[in-house]
């Protein structure tokens, strides 16, 4: 898919990169003490590997392996739908506090060290969902996934799917670096407040798609389906 702005090949996409290079490297080596201990947690804790992989669309559709902490048991049907509070009987002890806090994506920090995802995007969703989105909601793939975004800080677990396409439209449509910091301290806020970590907009009829763990991936294992 043919990049729709300009803006992807001007300096000021140099810059972002650059400054998603520098900021995601710098947050892996000063967190890596709280990673490695969220890691043993979660095995000592529950049954199973403490990262997986889901299969995304990144920029231009193209396929990546998303990288998440584990925050669901094993012997869940993979195929259910998310949870929609900490009181979810499938999320594990450690699972839901990682939640709470929205730990669990710092893995996608080396995400975005690699170049499949930026600090500030589009919520990275499945591939096969592209088949489902208009002509206007493709151009969310004009520009890498990211691991906040504007739909994240407009009301998250409150939106419904069409909401949060429309707004990672109206990102792509305005990028810029002005607006990537006012989304970066704007999603701090929303950290520190824990707001709207669920998402209640849920769509019964929509597939969810497996993952694939780290460690094993002979047997199903539960599905983190939070955008």
């Amino acid at each position: 898919m043919r990049s729709l702005r300009p803006f992807s090949n001007s300096w000021a996409d140099i810059v972002k990169r650059a400054f998603d290079i520098l900021v995601a490297g710098v947050l892996l080596v000063a967190l890596s003490p709280l990673l490695l201990a969220i890691a043993l947690a979660i095995r000592l804790s529950s049954r199973g590997a403490a990262l997986f992989v889901q299969q995304r669309a990144g920029k231009d559709g193209k396929p990546f392996g998303l990288y998440k902490f584990r925050t669901m048991r094993l012997d869940v049907d993979p195929f259910g739908p998310s949870p929609k509070s900490g009181a979810d009987s499938r999320l594990t002890r450690v699972g839901r506090w990682l939640r709470e806090y929205s730990l669990d994506e710092l893995p996608q920090l080396a995400n975005i060290v690699k170049g499949d995802m930026s600090l500030v995007g589009p919520r990275p969703l499945y591939v096969s969902q592209m088949a489902e989105w208009d002509e206007r909601q493709r151009r969310r793939l004009s520009v890498r996934p990211g691991l906040t975004g504007l739909a994240q800080i407009s009301g998250r677990g409150a939106l419904t799917r069409e909401e949060k396409l429309e707004l990672d439209v109206q990102y792509v449509e305005r990028a810029g670096l002005r607006r990537d910091t006012a989304i970066l301290l704007a999603t701090l806020a929303h950290l520190c407040g824990r707001k709207g970590i669920y998402e209640q907009n849920y769509s019964q009829d929509e597939t969810v798609r497996g993952e694939r763990t780290l460690e094993r991936a002979e047997r199903p294992t539960n599905v983190d389906e939070r955008p």
